[in-house]
């Protein structure tokens, strides 16, 4: 057994409190050993004062979470003297770890960064934005510097949730894109493809960016922006996404049901007519789960199922006040029914199942397994 002189560090001041021990989870760990430093380049910590701490590497987040332990954990080091048994120096005492936990990127103070950053038709470049009291102001511009600064989330999920959120990137600035502009845009591009007989599967990006500029005064950048969302662009070619961008002209539609209701069959009709016959066998109500209710007009004959705008991106990120949201609108749900507005809080199903176990209780009946509140939520 190997041996050595142990005794405390002669600069105590200096060297307590300066250590922290951080556990990874296996899959860091196994990035760490394989590549060497090379590995932390991208991993860094985020969070302002007022926030939890993060971890984020170069596409997932970690919650940072502190574990106090039952006993303390010595700070050892070796020192410079050159006995036959060396000196090892006590620099610290820990009583606490930390241990990351995977979380989902938290992107949710985008809309307060980006309120009156719109772009939309006709005002793309307005440099000046509405106070509340009608008195013009210079726009505050968040650039995507900024972003990956202030935002606790990796890159490849800031991407990501710009994407999710269609938010434009125009000379590294961030411009959230008006849905009824996005909507227009993506009525065009599947209008052209029929019209110019172009596969959707290779349509060249340089003839339907032209003809939306030339023919519409949409800007290129955004058009191409545009088709990246709902596709992938490889050597100038277009290759539409059709789900995606069937779903996104669907979401069109429903938005102007969000203080009324719309029958399901109306619904369906509309969404065909807008995507056209081209597309019309990918209309599916699959494709809008989170983002509307249904409930059955028992006085029409027969009873119709109706719809109306609810999207989960509009409720609260925190579960306790999602939870709290959901069963002010409803006081039960079938799990089908509320698993989709559960999905952009949690990271998998199983961290889902958890959460309604916590916020939610089970009740069965005739008509199978319904959730109710755990809490009462007085509105």
């Amino acid at each position: 057994m190997n041996e050595c002189n142990l005794h405390f560090s002669s600069s105590p001041a200096q060297d307590t409190g300066s250590y922290r021990l951080l556990e990874l989870p296996p899959e860091l760990a196994k990035v760490l050993e394989s590549s060497g430093d090379e590995a932390t380049q991208s991993w860094s910590i985020k969070g302002e004062s007022i926030e939890d701490a993060v971890l984020c590497t170069a596409d997932k987040t970690y919650t940072v979470r502190s574990v106090i332990l039952s006993n303390a954990v010595l700070v050892v080091t070796p020192s410079q003297s050159g006995d036959a048994a060396p000196d090892a120096v006590i620099r610290d005492q820990l009583h606490e770890i930390y241990e990351l936990i995977p979380s989902v990127p938290r992107l949710q103070k985008l809309g307060s960064l980006l309120r009156g950053n719109e772009y939309n038709e006709g005002q793309e470049d307005e440099d000046v934005d509405m106070s509340d009291n009608d008195r013009p102001t210079k726009r505050q511009r968040l650039t995507y510097h900024n972003a990956r600064e202030v935002l606790q989330a990796s890159d490849a999920e800031l991407l990501q949730g710009l994407q999710t959120r269609r938010i434009l990137i125009i000379k590294d600035e961030l411009r959230p894109i008006a849905p009824a502009y996005l909507t227009q845009i993506l009525e065009l591009l599947l209008t052209y493809l029929v019209s110019l007989s172009l596969s959707h599967q290779a349509a060249p990006v340089q003839t339907l960016t032209s003809s939306l500029e030339e023919e519409h005064e949409i800007k290129r950048e955004v058009c191409t922006q545009v088709m990246e969302w709902f596709g992938q662009i490889e050597d100038g070619i277009w290759r539409l996404d059709e789900l995606a961008a069937v779903k996104e002209v669907g979401l069109g539609v429903l938005r102007a049901y969000k203080d009324d209701t719309i029958t399901e069959a109306e619904f369906l009709k509309k969404w065909e007519s807008a995507v056209g016959d081209t597309f019309e066998s990918s209309v599916s109500l699959d494709l809008l789960s989170g983002n509307y209710l249904t409930t059955q007009n028992l006085l029409t004959d027969p009873p119709t199922i109706e719809l109306n705008y609810f999207p989960s991106s509009a409720l609260p990120t925190d579960p306790a006040a999602r939870f709290g949201d959901l069963f002010l609108t409803r006081q039960r749900w079938k799990a089908e029914e509320i698993s989709p507005f559960l999905q952009d809080i949690v990271v998998n199903n199983k961290e889902r199942d958890k959460l309604l176990l916590k916020y939610a209780r089970t009740v069965t009946n005739k008509d199978g397994i319904w959730y109710t509140a755990r809490a009462m939520y007085n509105g």
